[in-house]
């Protein structure tokens, strides 16, 4: 192990296109199908149900918060509805199934979304079995990242002490919090999101999380 991160105990990763490729746009179609359902519970053409989701997910860190918020969308209905997708485009990485289960100390995925949609995408990247544990949305209550609470949440349920802990993720934005905490952090920077000036809580970047995780396991520097 590198010796800058020697200390690590606990790696928490993000899901959605940071275990995974962002071309393979499981969020398209995932968004595709949130537009239809803001659209059907609001009873708006499709046109202006598209700018109210994105206002929700601005405003209120994801679209469904802002939908419970403003209208009382339940939210197990919503996501399963949201979440019924195809996941054709996913394929295991041997690499990062190896260099994750490489990894010394607990392994915990973090995500806005909720825990069967992201065992169905652990499924087919053949992860099933290399995480102790989901915090989901539910777990959140509801206050996704970039909340504060969310990650409080987390460190809490896990005992987790963020000084020893790395977290991966592909929106630099949900890093700062994370870093506020103590924890280390790590951009999966594959487009989805731009960093622009705001560095300081950013430790590493990777455009490859499989080949990173790889390369820390090689030795110290």
């Amino acid at each position: 192990m590198r010796s800058e991160l020697a200390h690590i105990h606990a790696w928490i990763f993000d899901l959605d296109n940071t275990l995974y490729p962002a071309s393979c746009d499981l969020f398209g179609l995932i968004d595709k199908r949130m537009t239809i359902a803001v659209a059907r519970r609001l009873d708006l053409p499709l046109e202006e149900a598209f700018k109210v989701q994105k206002r929700y997910f601005h405003e209120h860190g994801t679209t469904l918060s802002g939908l419970m918020a403003e209208h009382g969308v339940d939210p197990h209905e919503f996501l399963a509805e949201v979440h019924a997708i195809e996941m054709d485009a996913l394929r295991e990485d041997r690499r990062l199934i190896d260099a994750i289960g490489s990894l010394p100390g607990r392994k915990l995925i973090f995500t806005n979304g909720d825990e069967p949609y992201a065992r169905r995408v652990l499924a087919r990247l053949g992860l099933s079995e290399s995480f102790e544990a989901i915090h989901d949305i539910h777990a959140m209550a509801y206050r996704p990242k970039p909340h504060a609470h969310a990650y409080e949440s987390m460190l809490a349920t896990f005992g987790v002490d963020p000084t020893r802990a790395l977290f991966a993720e592909d929106m630099a934005r949900n890093l700062k919090p994370a870093k506020a905490l103590g924890m280390t952090t790590l951009w999966v920077d594959n487009g989805s999101e731009q960093v622009g000036r705001e560095t300081e809580h950013v430790d590493f970047i990777t455009s490859d999380l499989g080949a990173w995780l790889a390369e820390i396991m090689e030795g110290p520097e």
